[in-house]
């Protein structure tokens, strides 16, 4: 893919940017190093590597299930100003 300037202006109309042409050559030549630096990893052998989705094994963590002591109503809202009826009193939606 050949990146320049005209790529640049491109993508920031599309983006909406109003970009100098100090900030053009900037992000010209950092995206230039970003491209080439994934060009790289294309050179890497994955054949015989599996395809992952999560780079880290998700593993179900399942613990018993125990009945404890928990507030009472009073207990619960005890520190808040903002109740009515027994319950916590939140914004108004509509």
């Amino acid at each position: 893919m050949n990146i320049d300037k005209d790529l640049i202006k491109k993508v920031a109309k599309n983006a909406h940017l109003n970009l100098t042409e100090s900030e053009i050559k900037e992000f010209l030549t950092q995206l230039k190093e970003i491209l080439n630096n994934f060009s790289i990893i294309n050179d890497i052998n994955t054949n015989d590597i599996k395809p992952s989705f999560q780079p880290i094994e998700i593993k179900n963590i399942y613990r018993e299930d125990k009945v404890e002591k928990s507030l009472t109503q009073e207990e619960a809202l005890a520190n808040t100003k903002h109740k009515k009826d027994g319950f916590f009193k939140g914004p108004k939606a509509i």
